[in-house]
């Protein structure tokens, strides 16, 4: 049963149904040491398969998919770099759910981030009582996935200074970790299934650059906005029902204000509109999970202060906090949007109408 006191599972938790089918049916194909399931079930996993109900969960590059599956299977990690809001995390997580049955082994990439974090720290009450022991030690995430064979993955990756990120240089090449407080017990060899799934944002490239030597370990895959509308409003749609869960029928959700929210972050994304006219890109992240949270936002009013109608008047209004972020220009920017673009296709659909009219209170 599905306890509703928490507010997000793990992929593992929230597909389990899925997890357990495809494993029903994975019995003929071959299964690599260590993974719980064939790279052909992780590929139904994530991209879905029709026949056997299982749903898709990530939109855009089918092909990225299959190069993520395959480096998994070889002696480099996984790193997925791409601009912030591209579900590089939920891939990752998709990937370790699929492959090791956890997702949840997971370092967080920040400026504070320490070996310790990396490899092992001390149960200091323990430590001081018995001395050094297995008892005593706090495995890390890595160190867990090592000793488990599983995938462990590591987020904000250039977040961390370069000398914490170089302590993975040697844990991937050489596939053990040393404990020289425990003497001969303490080295730790990988088991079969060991690999890393790290993240990078491109727009945080020139925090801490990784070495060269790092990089070596990695095999790098951009991941990319979605430039198929098509499959955005898709995504947009079901996230929203998602993130609504029960209040989702409740809220009347018309596909011309997903289509219209769609194509307004597209057109800021791309730099033109449809018609291939020329604007200025915002400097803020018009990614797809940015939408989603405009329109979560936008239902949410609906319901609780509207008519409970998810309308693009409340899109105009949420829209000013996904903009005026980082750049005090994108206010310029997205004005001129609303004067050149959303004005004149107001004249004409009475869904932009109420984007424009409510938008011109804002961004004036």
């Amino acid at each position: 049963m599905v306890n509703q006191a928490i507010i997000r599972q793990s992929a593992e938790q929230r597909f389990a149904a899925e997890l357990n089918l495809l494993t029903e049916h994975d019995q003929a194909n071959v299964r690599p040491q260590g993974w719980l399931r064939s790279p052909r079930a992780v590929r139904q996993f994530i991209l879905g398969d029709e026949k056997l109900g299982i749903s898709r969960k990530f939109y855009g590059d089918d092909a990225l998919v299959d190069r993520a599956i395959v480096t998994l299977l070889g002696k480099q990690g996984l790193m997925l770099v791409g601009e912030p809001g591209t579900a590089k995390s939920m891939l990752s997580e998709l990937l370790a759910a699929a492959v090791s049955g956890d997702s949840g082994l997971t370092v967080q990439g920040t400026a504070g981030t320490t070996e310790d974090h990396l490899k092992y720290s001390w149960n200091y009450a323990l430590l001081l009582a018995e001395g050094p022991s297995e008892k005593s030690l706090v495995a890390s995430p890595v160190h867990q996935a090592m000793q488990q064979g599983k995938i462990v993955r590591f987020e904000e990756i250039t977040r961390c200074p370069p000398e914490i990120q170089d302590v993975l240089v040697s844990l991937m090449s050489e596939k053990t970790m040393m404990i020289p407080e425990l003497g001969q017990a303490g080295r730790v060899y990988a088991k079969a299934g060991f690999n890393i799934i790290a993240t990078a944002n491109l727009r945080d490239r020139g925090v801490h650059e990784m070495s060269s030597a790092l990089k070596r370990r990695f095999n790098f895959e951009t991941v990319r906005p979605i430039a198929d509308a098509q499959f955005e409003r898709e995504l947009v749609l079901s996230q929203l029902q998602h993130e609504l869960g029960d209040l989702s029928a409740q809220i009347q959700v018309a596909d011309s204000v997903i289509d219209l929210l769609v194509t307004v972050f597209q057109e800021l994304r791309q730099g033109a509109t449809k018609d291939g006219a020329a604007i200025k890109t915002p400097d803020a992240v018009m990614s797809t999970a940015e939408a989603v949270n405009i329109a979560h936002a936008a239902a949410l009013e609906g319901y609780y202060l509207g008519d409970q109608t998810l309308s693009s008047a409340a899109i105009a209004k949420q829209l000013i906090g996904v903009v005026l972020k980082d750049n005090a220009d994108d206010a310029k920017r997205v004005r001129f949007y609303m004067d050149n673009v959303a004005r004149e296709r107001a004249k004409q659909d009475a869904v932009w109408k109420a984007f424009f009219e409510e938008g011109k209170r804002f961004w004036q």
